[in-house]
């Protein structure tokens, strides 16, 4: 429900109504990895941004979907607008990914790739994990 005052929806109302009207050939897969990411800690919120979810901690953007592929979801992680200095490429990363599913694009920026629900759930605790290992890295 939107906020009283406001006829603007609430983030959560956002991402109901873009999934609602979606039509990307990996829906399902892109429904499961939202589920993941929210089932992963308390206080993990969701909108849209470059049309697509987004989810904040702490008021910050840390991990967004990338639709612009019809083979795979791009899961974008990083450390929004109060990351400290600039990421830089080839630098070590925040943490060390025990997961294996991140690929580095620089010190402060990874992605992961899903291309079927089976991969998102034989991968559910890893997802799990990576998302509170994100988090704690990124929290300032």
């Amino acid at each position: 429900m939107a906020k009283a005052g406001s006829s603007k929806p609430t983030g959560k109302e956002q991402v109901l109504l873009f999934l609602q009207n979606n039509e990307h050939p990996l829906k399902a897969v892109m429904l499961l990895l939202r589920e993941q990411v929210l089932a992963s800690q308390k206080g993990i919120t969701e909108h849209i941004k470059w049309n697509a979810p987004s989810f904040c901690y702490g008021g910050d953007d840390r991990i967004t979907f990338n639709l612009h592929r019809n083979d795979h979801i791009l899961v974008v992680f990083h450390c929004g607008i109060k990351a400290k200095g600039k990421e830089t490429k080839g630098a070590p990363p925040l943490f060390k990914d025990s997961t294996g599913l991140l690929e580095w694009l620089s010190d402060q920026r990874a992605v992961s790739r899903f291309f079927s629900e089976e991969e998102v759930t034989e991968n559910k605790h890893k997802i799990k994990k990576l998302v509170q290992d994100w988090l704690k890295a990124t929290s300032i």
